[in-house]
């Protein structure tokens, strides 16, 4: 199994990313990802948020180990055609280590406020699909043509490609529709603060759809992000649970529920628990104010023991 960090770059400094970042790089994580919003999540919307392509180019360009992705971008905020150009140079920055997470996308607000047309879950959904056949046309063909209801490319170049011969494509989701256009487009999968039982489920179905696809079940990672608040002894969990309502706000008694909330044997324990129901990547996610003792702690005792 591996393990990656999900770091939402919101009310923080840059300088804090880049700390983290460094610190996850050498700790042998296998992932970093960053997300792509342009109001903080679940907080004030006046807080600072950095936009998600220039710190998805930030984050390859200041590692050195680490897969660097994004989870994910929004295909209604800009042309997936553009986005698999934007896919080609942040690959290139590194080496050959980007990944590029896609999704519908959910923040109204945010499409309210820049004027973006906040579609009907079906219609977002076909966006999704479509993208995504786009963004693999372009990344894999000489030239791609696509005419679909959302967008539409006519012998369109993406050059250079990618650096990597075989690059993913992730989708973000969990819903049973959106499950399908996983099934059909995705190499990777992720969903973020589900329980074992309930991603497990999930990762059942995901399954079905993908043999009724004819498609190889080893085609497709699968991932889960989860919360992280580690604790040497059970006398500091209330403490720990107190800092995720700072970080996800009217979130978090969800996100505890479905967090790393533990001492390390009980969240190793846990773990074992996500790779029993077949999840190949567990991904720690944090929110400033990054809980930095809960992640070195996590580097130190946990990670050792699934290497």
């Amino acid at each position: 199994m591996d393990f990656g960090l999900h770091a939402g770059p919101q009310n923080c400094t840059f300088d804090e990313l880049r700390h983290l970042w460094a610190r996850a790089d050498e700790s042998g994580f296998h992932w970093i990802s960053v997300w792509d919003h342009f109001y903080p999540a679940h907080t004030e919307a006046e807080g600072d948020c950095f936009e998600a392509v220039a710190s998805h180019a930030a984050l390859a360009a200041l590692t050195r180990n680490v897969r660097v992705g994004c989870l994910v971008y929004c295909v209604a905020y800009r042309n997936p055609a553009i986005l698999a150009n934007v896919a080609v140079t942040l690959d290139h920055i590194p080496g050959g280590r980007a990944e590029l997470g896609i999704g519908a996308g959910w923040s109204e607000a945010e499409f309210r406020a820049y004027g973006i047309p906040f579609e009907r879950p079906g219609i977002r959904l076909r966006q999704l699909e479509e993208a995504a056949i786009v963004i693999r046309g372009l990344l894999t063909q000489d030239r791609a043509t696509f005419h679909g209801s959302t967008v539409n490319v006519t012998d369109a170049y993406c050059n250079p490609k990618m650096r990597q011969a075989s690059p993913r494509l992730w989708i973000g989701a969990w819903g049973e529709r959106a499950m399908g256009v996983v099934a059909r487009q995705a190499d990777g999968w992720n969903a973020a603060f589900l329980s074992p039982e309930t991603w497990g489920g999930r990762n059942r179905l995901l399954s079905e759809l993908v043999e009724q696809e004819g498609r190889d079940l080893a085609a497709i990672r699968r991932s889960v992000n989860v919360g992280l608040a580690l604790v040497e002894t059970e006398a500091v969990a209330a403490a720990k649970r107190f800092r995720l309502g700072e970080q996800f706000g009217p979130l978090a008694d969800h996100v505890a529920q479905r967090s790393l909330l533990n001492t390390p044997q009980q969240m190793i324990d846990r773990v074992k628990t996500y790779q029993k129901a077949e999840t190949d990547m567990v991904v720690v996610a944090l929110r400033s104010p990054f809980d930095l003792k809960s992640f070195e702690l996590f580097a130190r005792d946990v990670l050792p023991t699934f290497a």
